[in-house]
């Protein structure tokens, strides 16, 4: 084959198999063996000059040293599996020729881990892969790959917040994980930020024992300590669980609270019979759609006089809870006022992690979690046009 044996060297390979992929060249099994011993013969003759030249060096340094025969090493490339054979001496070997490679490719790796990261389990992204490298990736393959995201998962939780954020919202997701005991359910505790132009940005996340006040006020305070003062929000979002509202207080005392009127719809739909739900959802809808908030409590009290008969501890909470569901008039802007109103723009993220952990079922452990969190969050993030800490992969053997 021409191509085959114009190849001289490893840049002039990339050139190649970048021409005929732009061209849609289809790989056949002659096209891409010949193509692949190719690369496998530059190589080996690259390992072998490294060594003569380092016991050449050797010898003039008055250095003993001598060859200690070869080891098998297969490294995966865009066009499957290469086996070469490592030359070696007693004291070194020419590994270093592959600095650029692992066990597998910088650039596969690359495709890998952004496999991983836009939402294929483990086993996808082998059968994904497969028609581009002619073989079949192990799901372990892909873990291992997955391991180099623990930097940037560390560096993404240490991370300054040093942006503006307007809004803060907060709630919790549960996630299954294995235990010695068995299958356990814990919750993540997410906070999310709006900033002033809009967009959306995963803040952080934790995995917690239990959606308590202790794990809300740890979490909060260390997003606190990082830059997301009280002094740039204008209103926190939550769900209405006990533990958070009672951390808030401590942490963020004078920030205004509005409680997500999605829950709160949701509770009122549970305690009313199916037959007056239609009429009641649009006298809270009634609520949460005026004009301003003097309408708004208006609406309210009418509220209260038509259902306070048949449903008294809804119209009790919704009295209790009032003030806290008003919050968001604070903002002028119906597209604030609209993001700010429910905790939905953390809700939409989460439907993402059930969608991406469904297929795994349990998790094997804490690490694997935050690995799969991390990478859905992110690319989130990157969505909204919010670049956010990522590991460049890197190999040095």
């Amino acid at each position: 084959m021409k191509c085959a044996l114009a190849i001289q060297t490893l840049r002039r390979a990339d050139r190649v198999i970048k021409e005929m992929q732009l061209r849609g060249i289809d790989w056949s099994d002659e096209l891409r063996s010949d193509v692949q011993k190719a690369i496998q013969q530059v190589l080996q003759e690259r390992m072998d000059n490294y060594i003569d030249l380092r016991l050449k060096q050797l010898e003039q340094a008055e250095v003993l040293d001598r060859r200690n025969g070869r080891y098998v090493r297969h490294l995966l490339t865009e066009l499957g599996d290469l086996e070469l054979h490592v030359p070696r001496t007693r004291t070194f070997s020419a590994c270093a020729v592959l600095r650029r490679y692992a066990r597998r490719a910088y650039r596969l790796d690359q495709v890998i881990l952004a496999a991983f990261v836009l939402g294929l389990s483990t086993r996808k992204v082998g059968k994904v892969l497969l028609a581009i490298l002619g073989e079949e990736i192990s799901p372990s393959t892909v873990s291992q790959v997955a391991k180099t995201l623990d930097v940037a998962v560390a560096s993404f939780h240490r991370r300054p917040l040093n942006g503006t954020y307007w809004a803060l919202l907060l709630d919790g997701v549960v996630i299954s994980r294995k235990t010695g005991a068995g299958a356990l359910k814990r919750p993540v505790l997410v906070a999310l930020g709006i900033r002033p132009d809009g967009r959306k940005e995963i803040l952080d996340y934790r995995l917690a024992v239990a959606e308590s006040e202790a794990a809300w006020e740890h979490f909060l305070t260390d997003l606190q300590a990082r830059g997301l003062t009280a002094e740039q929000l204008k209103v926190i979002v939550v769900d209405g669980g006990v533990g958070l509202l009672a951390a808030l207080p401590t942490v963020y005392p004078r920030v205004p609270v509005q409680r997500c009127w999605v829950h709160k719809i949701r509770n009122c739909q549970e305690r009313c019979r199916k037959a007056d739900w239609p009429a009641m959802k649009k006298d809270l809808h009634r609520i949460m759609y005026a004009g301003n908030r003097t309408r708004a409590r208006h609406a309210a009290r009418r509220f209260a006089d038509r259902w306070a008969p048949l449903y008294p501890t809804i119209v009790q909470s919704l009295r209790q809870d009032l003030d806290s569901l008003l919050a968001f008039f604070l903002f002028d802007d119906p597209t604030w006022r609209k993001a700010t109103r429910s905790t939905n723009a953390i809700e939409r993220r989460f439907r993402e992690v059930r969608r991406r952990t469904r297929p795994m079922g349990v998790f094997s452990d804490q690490t694997s979690m935050d690995r799969i969190l991390f990478a859905i969050f992110t690319h989130e993030n990157s969505s909204q046009g919010v670049t956010t800490p990522f590991l460049l992969l890197t190999q040095n053997s």
